[in-house]
């Protein structure tokens, strides 16, 4: 196993948000001594407003989870030394991917989509994903979550003042062939490969990737031979990232970071 000493962080971002969502992350991360950098999605390098006003945006409806992994992967072999990997969402499932090809000093996917292979028959699941997979409709058109899905979807359980402050300052049109992708063989990972140190975390109260889900994810991985953890916390939804509890869980991952060999 490599040493773990890296200071460069490279945070990716999931499905539907604007990559502005790891900003508070971000000004944390600086604060311990670490370099960050949180590069959008081709096509999204605009605000998040902007990105809503150009709905239905077919540059972003475009976009292939192919595509989407090798742009993280120049991304990641340009940065100065091999950086820690930490992505949510459909982020979390490109960081497995990407410590498939030895990307990555350490790995950790908050909430993420699994790999091909690994599913739930929960409601919850098929309720926030049958939207954005747009099945018997247009896919040269970006897909974008009505506020009811956004409820729904991220940030369930919240009060309404703060889901409709998340939903303005980051929710952006999405492509439905992205969203289909992550069921091909695009996002397969070989469980059983040695990888660098992954974390995988989990949300009680998410709707869209149930906790049970990334459990079912970690635990393929039991026979890598290689350091693979799982932490499941309560309370959160999808919109982990920017719940007011956002801070424990990103002390929680600095802690596994530095705990590293």
């Amino acid at each position: 196993m490599e040493k773990s000493g890296s200071k460069t962080v490279v945070f990716i971002t999931g499905a539907f948000v604007h990559h502005s969502c790891w900003d508070e992350w971000q000004n944390l991360f600086k604060s311990k001594g670490y370099q960050t950098i949180a590069p959008p999605w081709p096509h999204k390098n605009a605000s998040a407003e902007t990105l809503r006003n150009s709905h239905p945006n077919k540059d972003i409806a475009s976009n292939r989870l192919s595509v989407l992994i090798d742009h993280y992967d120049q991304i990641v072999r340009a940065q100065v030394e091999k950086p820690i990997l930490i992505g949510h969402s459909i982020g979390g499932l490109i960081v497995q991917l990407l410590l498939q090809r030895g990307l990555g000093i350490a790995g950790v996917a908050i909430h993420p989509v699994p790999p091909k292979g690994v599913m739930t028959f929960r409601l919850s699941f098929f309720k926030a994903g049958w939207g954005p997979l747009g099945f018997f409709t247009n896919t040269r058109r970006s897909f974008l979550m009505s506020f009811d899905q956004w409820k729904y979807a991220f940030t369930n359980g919240m009060d309404y003042e703060a889901q409709k402050e998340g939903y303005y300052k980051y929710a952006i049109p999405e492509s439905k062939l992205i969203v289909r992708d992550t069921i091909t063989a695009v996002a397969k990972v070989a469980f059983e490969n040695p990888h660098a140190p992954l974390l995988i975390t989990s949300g009680s109260e998410d709707n869209t990737i149930p906790a049970s889900l990334n459990e079912a994810n970690y635990k393929r991985y039991r026979n890598s031979n290689s350091v693979t953890d799982y932490k499941a916390f309560k309370d959160r939804n999808h919109f982990v990232l920017g719940q007011s509890t956002w801070k424990e869980d990103a002390a929680y991952i600095l802690n596994w970071i530095n705990q590293l060999p």
